[in-house]
Formats: structure tokens, C-alpha cells, sequence
């Protein structure tokens, strides 16, 4: 059978009814009302035997943020790695990502966010209910890492049974501060503190991470042969930290010591290709280190941890 041929009347015709179809159309994208900006509250992915969940329990965008980071060179080097990332230099986008591993056995949470709300939250979008946590990890003791654990209604995860580093636990007992009396103290009796090595389930294993805090540690998770680090605040920012490590940051209590850990768990991860999550990275919050010259590159994950 031959195919009908396309003659210059059809084209024409066909043309005449672009107008039409366009002026439809047009009415029926303006008929959607606008939704604003948004994202998934939260990420999963299997390790081996492990399911992990990032969950975004808040954000927020900060203004000057050469205030935080970059704080020891010059406006002109700031401004002129911030525009080769193609991010602006007025302003910075702050994410606030815990993390919660099913070991198949337990459900274990990594840090708690601001406050009970965004967590639970998160949680509940994630498929979990607070009560369902039966471990919480606290990977260092400021307020975004804290906060979550108790509330007006009191404790938040109440069956769970919680772990931290003991020098973390040790600095903060005496120093007087608001959240650490209002969040944490009322939970030492339920606490188990570890040290560099320590364990708060199989397959997980504190590494000491010192200088952001003067006990923040960092989580190496491995399951049938496949890692990832759970990395808290050694870096805070995927272009200022990572690929600047020596660059101070306002919130690392010893500059110094902080550094040198982001040097050496970078080239650590960059070395061995293991992943990790990082507490302030852009959301979903997990990618790779890559060396690049002096310092390193962060690589956002893509599909790589859906391929099991």
C-alpha cells in the first residue's frame, strides 16, 4: 500500500491549527496555580544489607555567608570561586539532613535536626514514626544536631536507647550551654558513650573526626562488602569546605584541628571511592570526593546507590 503523500495544502492547513492548539494550551498551564519551590523530604538507597534514608528536617537560605566560611582569605578569592561554581556570594542555601539506617534488625538515627516538628516530620515522610527509632546517634552536640531530641512534650523518641562520643559528652557537660542542659542532659542516664573505634551497632564504626567539635566523630557504615560514611559536620559546604579545606569556618571550634581532619577524610574517601553523606551538603546530601589540585571536588551521587 503506498503512504498518502504530505501535499502543500496539508502543510498549510496543519499550520492553521497551531494557534489554536497553542492558545489551548497556553490556557491550561495558566489554569495550574503556582506551588513554589520545593523538594522531597526524603532519599532512600540500599547498602548491601542496610536501607538508608537521608531526611531534609529543615532548610534555609543565609545571607553573607562569607561571614561562616572562607573567613581567612580574601573577598576577591570567595567571589571568585563562588562564581567559577556558579553560586552567588550574598547568600547560601543551609540544609539539615539526618539520617536514619535499617540494619534489618534496628532503625538507628543519626542526629536530630532543629527541633521535634521538622523531624518527626521528615520521618513520618520517610514511612517511620519516632517511636519506631530504637537507637539515636548524636554525631557532635550543636543545636541543628540536638535539637530534635526532646521538646514540649518531652522526649521525643522514647523507646530508643541513644550514643555518643565521650570526649563530645565531656566538653559540653561543663560549659553551660542552653541546649546541651535543655536537650541532652536529660538523657546521660539512657546514653552509651563511645570512643574513636566504638560501635553502636554491627556494621557501624565511630571514627574520631575532632575540631569542628572537640568530640565530633563521623560513621562508617559497611554492609556485604559496601560503604558509605555518615560524615556529620567535618565539612559544611560542598564548594567552600570541600574544595577549599584550609578555608576557616566560623562554627569550627578549633580551626586548626578542623582542617586537618577535612584534609585527612577527604583524601581518605577520595583515595578509597567511598561515599558519604554530609550533614549541610545540598539535599539529597550524599555524593564522592574527588582530588583536584591543592584540595578536592565534591561529585553529587546520581543513580550510582540505586543499583544496589
Amino acid at each position: 500500500m503506498t503512504a498518502p503523500r504530505l501535499t502543500r495544502r496539508h502543510a498549510l492547513m496543519a499550520g492553521a491549527a497551531l494557534p489554536l492548539a497553542a492558545a489551548t494550551a497556553g490556557t491550561a498551564r495558566a489554569a495550574a496555580p503556582m506551588l513554589g519551590a520545593a523538594m522531597a523530604p526524603f532519599h532512600r538507597f540500599t547498602l548491601g544489607g542496610f536501607e538508608v534514608t537521608t531526611l531534609l528536617a529543615g532548610t534555609r537560605t543565609v545571607e553573607d555567608p562569607q561571614t561562616i566560611f572562607g573567613m581567612n582569605v580574601a573577598p576577591e578569592e570567595f567571589a571568585e570561586v563562588s562564581a567559577a561554581h556558579r553560586i552567588p556570594t550574598d547568600k547560601a542555601q543551609f540544609f539539615f539532613t539526618p539520617t536514619v539506617v535499617n540494619t534489618g534488625s534496628e532503625l538507628i538515627l543519626f542526629d536530630t535536626g532543629l527541633n521535634p516538628e521538622g523531624i518527626t516530620g521528615a520521618l513520618a515522610a520517610a514511612g517511620y514514626s519516632a517511636d519506631q527509632v530504637d537507637k539515636v546517634v548524636i554525631t557532635h552536640m550543636h543545636g541543628d544536631h540536638v535539637g530534635g531530641l526532646m521538646g514540649a512534650g518531652g522526649e521525643t523518641f522514647g523507646n530508643a536507647a541513644y550514643y555518643t562520643g565521650q570526649v563530645e559528652f565531656d566538653a559540653w557537660n561543663t560549659a553551660g550551654d542552653e541546649n546541651f542542659e535543655a536537650k541532652v542532659r536529660p538523657l546521660a542516664e539512657k546514653m552509651t558513650f563511645l570512643d574513636d573505634g566504638g560501635s553502636p551497632a554491627s556494621g557501624i564504626t565511630a571514627m574520631a573526626a575532632f575540631g569542628h567539635t572537640p568530640g565530633h566523630m563521623v560513621y562508617m557504615l559497611e554492609s556485604e562488602g559496601r560503604q558509605i560514611v555518615i560524615a556529620a559536620d567535618f565539612a559544611n559546604h560542598y564548594v567552600w569546605s570541600v574544595g577549599h579545606p584550609d578555608w576557616e569556618v566560623r562554627f569550627d571550634r578549633d580551626k586548626e584541628a578542623a582542617a586537618a581532619t577535612r584534609r585527612r577524610l577527604l583524601g581518605m574517601m577520595a583515595a578509597d571511592g567511598v561515599p558519604f553523606i554530609g550533614y549541610h551538603m545540598p539535599f539529597p546530601g550524599f555524593g564522592y570526593v574527588e582530588t583536584q589540585g591543592e584540595g578536592f571536588r565534591y561529585v553529587p551521587a546520581s543513580y550510582q546507590m540505586m543499583l544496589g
